[in-house]
């Protein structure tokens, strides 16, 4: 099941979960459509190019004494352009169990024409998506850049002087298997670093998985080699193979864009909610959006996950719902808060645990984060009194960034701070109310 790199997109953070995965999946799908960025283009066509350069180097260095019929060469492209539309998406690319097809082809074929019969097959199975706008045609130039994990195993069966395929020529075709990985990982690895920042320990843990399926395929195919060496017909014991892994996979995409849309749904809710506050209350309203952007921006510098940093927008935009329950007259009030008055509005972050655990679902995660934006690094906060990193990574964060916002904003009772003086306050309660770490984030991203 080789890497489908075509589709490769810039993440913003690891693969630690599935719902990141998936926001990944939403990331590739969107720039299919899009030309290549600039410096992407630059590094994708001189990738293409350095491959191209590489075929014809194969070609001169090892001629074959292999002579297959145009039939079987046109079967077993065809084949393979069949196999890689059968995709699994997983996180900033795909796979497709093409191994099924790439190893009978190391064996049939002149290894020097397996690296163009790979990438053309590769052409052909993307045709249909270019032609309908589903991917921009520049994108066939990754296609090409791609191909690259067929240079390394036809290198190997090169060398090894074209083994016939039998059991006992396993060592060769292990030694092919790792070339394939080899190529294939510094090809895509070095487009994501140079193309997109993406450091190559984020494709480790996709590489893992699909390079294990590699392996488990690898024997299958080269027991249709074995047969199909003397009776090539045999070559179409794989369709059926292909048909199952195709329902599978389409079972993963629904699922992949069930979790989508549902996504989609709960942002969806969080937002409508952020209007019913600012229609409840505009300050409170203009608070949340501006808490937002400001906490979004620490939690950039912070480098959490994807997931957080989706769980931080929300808890961030819904962290006063609770305030809706509160009397209007207290929110309002323009001067100090009486013991009892600061009492009930201190249950505000309480009720919004209540209003978001009836949605559910996300929103019933968020609810819970909301109820701890009031908690102090020191243990002094409120409702529960948690203290230090038993408070959540994303609910310090608001809570740090809720804290500058008020001070820097006008209130019914005081005028806005500078943020110079501000900045000052939280600094000056660093390691008490606030997170040492999620002050210095701030700090860093008020002073640009």
């Amino acid at each position: 099941m080789s890497t489908q790199p075509a589709r490769i997109a810039a993440p913003t953070a690891g693969l630690d979960t599935e719902d990141e995965s998936d926001a990944l999946v939403e990331e590739r799908r969107a720039r299919a459509r899009t030309p290549l960025a600039r410096l992407d283009s630059i590094v994708t066509a001189c990738s293409a190019l350095a491959f191209l350069v590489a075929c014809a180097g194969l070609q001169v260095a090892f001629p074959s004494e292999r002579d297959p019929s145009i039939w079987l060469l046109a079967f077993l492209v065809l084949a393979y352009a069949v196999a890689s539309k059968v995709e699994f998406e997983v996180g900033i690319g795909s796979a497709i169990p093409t191994q099924l097809v790439f190893v009978p082809m190391l064996f049939l074929l002149p290894p020097a024409m397996v690296p163009l019969s790979v990438a053309v097959g590769l052409l052909l199975g993307s045709a249909a998506d270019y032609l309908r706008g589903r991917e921009h045609p520049e994108r066939a130039l990754v296609i090409v850049a791609s191909s690259w994990h067929a240079v390394g195993a036809a290198l190997v069966i090169a060398l090894a002087g074209e083994p016939e395929p039998a059991w006992s020529v396993w060592p060769v075709l292990l030694a092919a298997v790792f070339a394939q990985f080899v190529f294939d990982f510094a090809g895509s690895v070095t487009r994501a670093w140079f193309a997109f920042r993406i450091s190559p320990t984020a494709h480790v843990r996709l590489m893992a998985w699909v390079y294990r399926v590699d392996l488990a395929l690898t024997p299958v195919a080269l027991l249709t080699a074995l047969v199909a060496s003397d009776e090539p017909l045999a070559l179409l014991v794989v369709l059926p193979l292909l048909a199952l892994l195709a329902f599978l996979a389409q079972e993963r995409r629904r699922r992949i864009d069930h979790a989508l849309e549902l996504g989609h749904a709960y942002r969806g809710t969080a937002f409508l909610l952020g209007d019913v506050i600012e229609a409840d209350d505009e300050y409170t309203g203009n608070h949340s959006r501006d808490v937002v952007e400001l906490t979004l921006t620490v939690v950039d510098r912070l480098g959490v996950s994807a997931r957080q940093r989706r769980l931080a927008e929300l808890t961030a935009l819904l962290h006063d719902v609770g305030k809706i329950r509160i009397p209007a007259e207290i929110i309002s009030k323009p001067g100090a808060l009486t013991d009892e008055e600061r009492a009930v509005i201190n249950t505000h972050t309480i009720e919004g645990e209540r209003m978001l655990d009836r949605v559910g679902g996300l929103l019933g995660e968020v609810g819970r984060l909301v109820r701890s934006c009031h908690e102090r690094w020191d243990g002094g906060g409120y409702p529960d009194g948690l203290a230090g990193e038993a408070i959540p990574i994303v609910a310090r964060i608001v809570c740090c960034c809720d804290a500058y916002n008020a001070m820097t904003t006008d209130r019914p009772y005081r005028a806005a701070l500078p943020a110079s003086d501000a900045l000052a306050e939280v600094e000056r309660n660093s390691g008490t109310q606030f997170d040492p770490r999620v002050v210095t984030a701030l700090a860093e991203a008020v002073q640009g």
